[in-house]
């Protein structure tokens, strides 16, 4: 088996992984509580920053690959791939003390927000493997299918950044404390 197959099923395994941890995490774990007013409250600001910071990033490292500019591109994309990381982190951190969250509004804005939620959810399972490939493919400097695939990941790791904001939005105005 060559390399790269032996690095596609590892970032496969690895994404199964995360993927099964987060739906156990959120849907399964029970929450390990916390005191209403404690620092663990403002991790979806934090979260919605990191989110907001990524799509930033992201949007960066497209405009300069565009004007060909290799190693700006290169260090927006990492910067972008470390600010997920630590979302990630965060996400993890509040889900583990407060568990799921709940959307209790009614009228117009539930079926907007489930629709928003429901595409946020499924494609970022997609994109953990994909991030990953494109960040393989350039570091083991194949940039025939870096290119390939990172115009499949780019819209969608974008998406979910923007997305992951307009969550914490739509919770933060709609949803009742």
């Amino acid at each position: 088996m060559n390399s790269d197959k032996k690095v596609f099923i590892s970032i496969g395994a690895l994404s199964a992984l995360v993927i099964g941890f987060l739906f156990w995490l959120i849907y399964f774990k029970e929450s390990a509580g916390v005191e209403s007013n404690t620092w663990v409250y403002y991790l979806p600001s934090v979260n919605a920053l990191l989110n907001s910071i990524t799509a930033t990033f992201l949007v960066l490292g497209y405009v300069f690959i565009k004007r060909n500019r290799i190693t700006t591109h290169r260090n927006f994309m990492l910067a972008a791939t470390l600010t997920s990381a630590l979302f990630l982190i965060s996400y993890i951190t509040y889900h583990h003390y407060k568990g799921d969250t709940i959307f209790t509004a009614e009228g117009l804005i539930r079926p907007i927000y489930f629709f928003i939620l429901i595409s946020h959810i499924l494609l970022s399972i997609v994109q953990v493997p994909l991030i990953l490939s494109t960040l393989y493919l350039a570091a083991s400097k194949n940039y025939v299918k870096h290119r390939k695939i990172a115009k499949i990941t780019f819209p969608i790791w974008l998406y979910v950044s923007v997305t992951g904001v307009l969550i914490f939005i739509i919770l933060k105005l709609f949803n009742p404390a």
